[in-house]
């Protein structure tokens, strides 16, 4: 069974979007990666995933100690489902500014894992100063970061922690520090 995992882009969203962060517009629109200055690379298209359920995790960092970082492996796609782009549109404002954030510690450690890829549900692991300083220190060591990300629940389905194939493809974008991107689930 196949899961699309990327926001669908109609014109009243990309008006929202645009009207409430600057960056949508420069590869930052809807589901993508922020890559930064490096390159995509190809064997990144498909990798074996889990997705973490966070979504009781509020008023405070997702940590390590809320997930099971045993359960993740070398080259891992990690996703997390905090719930937030289904109770706040995409598009708005709090959208952009108000969501759940990764500890720097999680971060740390899923960069000591060796993972591949880091999705989340909301606009980003870390807010404000923080998001591009974040994914900039994460693109250097190799692991790429996919925001906006939805229909993680499907995935999930009533458990956990879910185990299943991610297929992202970015727009093959050159010069970009952000590139969108289709995610499939493949259950």
């Amino acid at each position: 069974m196949l899961t699309d995992l990327s926001v669908k882009i109609s014109p009243e969203i990309n008006s929202d979007a645009a009207n409430n962060e600057k960056k949508v517009s420069y590869g930052h629109l809807g589901t993508h990666f922020d890559v930064m200055n490096k390159e995509f690379p190809l064997e990144f298209v498909k990798r074996k995933a889990i997705v973490f359920n966070v979504q009781n995790i509020i008023n405070r960092d997702i940590s390590v100690q809320d997930i099971d970082i045993n359960l993740i492996e070398k080259d891992m796609f990690v996703a997390f489902y905090t719930g937030f782009i289904e109770q706040e549109s995409y598009g708005t404002k709090t959208y952009f500014t108000g969501h759940p954030q990764l500890s720097n510690e999680l971060i740390d450690a899923l960069l000591n894992k060796e993972i591949s890829i880091i999705g989340i549900d909301c606009a980003g692991v870390r807010r404000g100063k923080e998001h591009t300083a974040k994914d900039q220190y994460c693109a250097d060591r190799g692991v790429f970061i996919v925001e906006n990300l939805c229909n993680l629940s499907a995935v999930l389905a009533g458990e956990m922690v879910h185990i299943f194939v991610a297929n992202t493809y970015p727009l093959n974008f050159s010069g970009m520090t952000g590139l969108p991107c289709r995610v499939v689930a493949e259950l």
